[in-house]
């Protein structure tokens, strides 16, 4: 068991993979069972039985560290991160508006542009074009 499951830093994981113990103890919380979380996680049987031998053999530490990371990911994102959202997302807001102020212009001659700026092709057919069901004369 010890060299199929390794700690890089991140925590315990299944060796030759990114699947952390907490990922399969995830499912494993859930009800599914290990064949499932194999072929969910593209692993073995065996690796993911190893998993959860060291999730049973190291319980207490183990749903330690899965609590605290639960109730991190239940916090949400910090006043910093949420800050930075809302920012990105008012320039967001602020490009749309800019968009649909210069597709709204292209009736007065101006061009429609995409979001980079640059100028689109128009969507309009010309007025020599002939219908595809002409009506009969």
């Amino acid at each position: 068991m010890s060299q199929v499951i390794i700690n890089r830093g991140r925590g315990p994981e299944i060796a030759g993979t990114r699947i952390t113990v907490y990922d399969v103890l995830d499912y494993s919380t859930k009800g599914y069972h290990p064949t499932f979380i194999a072929s969910l996680f593209r692993v073995s049987s065996q690796q993911v039985m190893a998993a959860l031998e060291y999730i049973e053999a190291h319980q207490d530490e183990v749903m330690a560290e899965y609590r605290q990371m639960l109730a991190r990911d239940a916090e949400g994102n910090s006043p910093e991160v949420r800050a930075k959202e809302a920012a990105s997302r008012a320039r967001l807001l602020a490009r749309l508006a800019e968009l649909r102020q210069a597709g709204n212009g292209e009736a007065n001659g101006t061009r429609r542009t995409d979001f980079r700026g640059r100028p689109t092709p128009s969507k309009r057919r010309s007025d020599n074009t002939t219908p595809l069901n002409p009506s009969p004369s």
